[in-house]
């Protein structure tokens, strides 16, 4: 899971991205106001702040640097742009990839023993 966490005036604002479900979520002062799967290179929320501006989110991947990018727009205006080193996406992706071999071989093992 990366986070991407920001204050904006009153509002803290909290974008969640899933690696293993591509499960997206954003929330506001701890309430959920955005959800969706996203299994692509980049995806975008709009919803709108407590003090009534739109706000807008883009997370995205830099194919160069493979860091995990989220900009955060209020009022079509750039406020912030928020990178996630390539550390934490190959940490999660051998975690992944750990899990899926552990499965993996548990299963066979469970075959094997019935």
């Amino acid at each position: 899971m990366v986070t991407f966490r920001y204050d904006l005036n009153q509002d803290v604002i909290e974008l969640q991205a899933s690696n293993w479900c591509g499960l997206e979520q954003v929330f506001v002062n701890g309430k959920r106001v955005s959800r969706k799967l996203n299994f692509g290179q980049n995806s975008e929320h709009n919803i709108q702040l407590n003090d009534g501006n739109p706000c807008r989110f883009q997370l995205l991947i830099d194919p160069t640097s493979e860091e995990m990018i989220c900009r955060i727009y209020k009022s079509n205006c750039l406020i912030t742009s928020i990178h996630q080193g390539k550390e934490n996406l190959s940490k999660s992706r051998r975690t992944l990839q750990n899990l899926v071999i552990f499965t993996t071989l548990s299963g066979l093992l469970w075959l094997l023993l019935n």
